[in-house]
């Protein structure tokens, strides 16, 4: 019996089986950015110099008599469009792409770049990070070690440099514990063509803060003061994402950091955790207008909150 009841089970397990719909193998995950569909505006500033927009941060162009003086080169996948977009402005080479600050949608295509010729400009901290890789405080996000050919070949240590290719001048300026700890701005005096990298936006929406890799709301006022003074009404403000900028625009920015600031350095100072002063919501008048969505508007407190844990 106990032999007959086992086969009765076993034949019922069989037939429950051959049921069953075959395993059907994982789909593969969509790429989160769909690289053919994107396309790359370039909006004339004068002056031979240009601003292209796609994917990623804003791109500056500036065309010299012998060669071009580039801020920024988005990410890989776009290098194509990208090369195509210039050469519909000028035949010459790129002598120059500089880099503002590591991150990938404005560094991405280093190496595209490179292959070409181009020397890659930037503050030595952002070769040291690209080099080591790095994470993100806010997603732990891991950025993995770019290869050599993507890591600057011309760096700067602090103070401000020149490049000139043409007749072009531009002038690279280091902002200290910004965006991050590598930040450069770039002024081209000749078109009054000032570009922020990601040390400003014009989304009127918070912008990250790196605190994991030297960022600082502190820095990031210097630099908008900074911006506030070299800028006049007619200057041309490329920021980090976003359409063009103005001055009246930066100083619609700069507002909210300072504000950001002071109301977050007070709970800080009155010795509220990080997990206080987000649940307290001090800057909930600005998360209105200011935040994505509540998961930005915390991580923006948060940015803000540890600057402060930097001496």
């Amino acid at each position: 019996m106990l032999r007959l009841a086992l086969a009765a089970v076993a034949a019922m397990v069989a037939t429950a089986a051959l049921a069953q719909p075959a395993v059907q193998p994982p789909m593969p995950v969509p790429p989160l950015v769909d690289w053919s569909k994107v396309q790359i505006k370039t909006t004339d500033l004068g002056h031979n110099t240009y601003m292209l927009e796609g994917a990623g941060g804003n791109i500056t162009i500036a065309v010299g008599s012998d060669g071009i003086i580039m801020v920024d080169g988005q990410f890989a996948p776009l290098s194509e469009k990208i090369k195509a977009a210039i050469k519909a402005i000028s035949p010459l080479p790129v002598k120059y792409l500089v880099n503002t600050h590591f991150h990938g949608d404005h560094t991405g295509g280093n190496e595209n770049f490179a292959k070409d010729g181009a020397t890659i400009v930037a503050h030595d901290n952002i070769r040291v990070r690209l080099a080591a890789g790095t994470i993100s405080g806010l997603t732990g996000q891991k950025a993995a070690p770019r290869p050599a050919e993507a890591l600057p070949t011309q760096t700067y240590v602090g103070g401000s440099i020149p490049l000139e290719v043409g007749g072009r001048k531009a002038q690279l300026t280091y902002v200290a514990n910004a965006h991050t700890d590598g930040d450069t701005w770039v002024y081209f005096a000749d078109a009054n063509v000032l570009c922020t990298g990601d040390t400003a936006n014009n989304l009127k929406r918070y912008q990250n803060i790196d605190y994991m890799n030297g960022g600082d709301i502190r820095g990031m006022i210097r630099a908008l003061d900074t911006y506030l003074k070299v800028a006049n009404d007619q200057t041309k403000v490329v920021v980090g994402h976003g359409g063009l900028a103005s001055k009246a625009d930066l100083v619609v920015f700069r507002d909210m950091l300072v504000t950001s600031h002071d109301r977050i350095k007070k709970l800080y100072d009155e010795g509220k955790t990080e997990e206080e002063v987000i649940a307290a919501r001090p800057l909930a008048d600005l998360d209105a207008t200011w935040a994505n969505n509540a998961g930005h508007a915390a991580g923006h407190t948060k940015n803000v909150y540890n600057s402060f844990k930097r001496l």
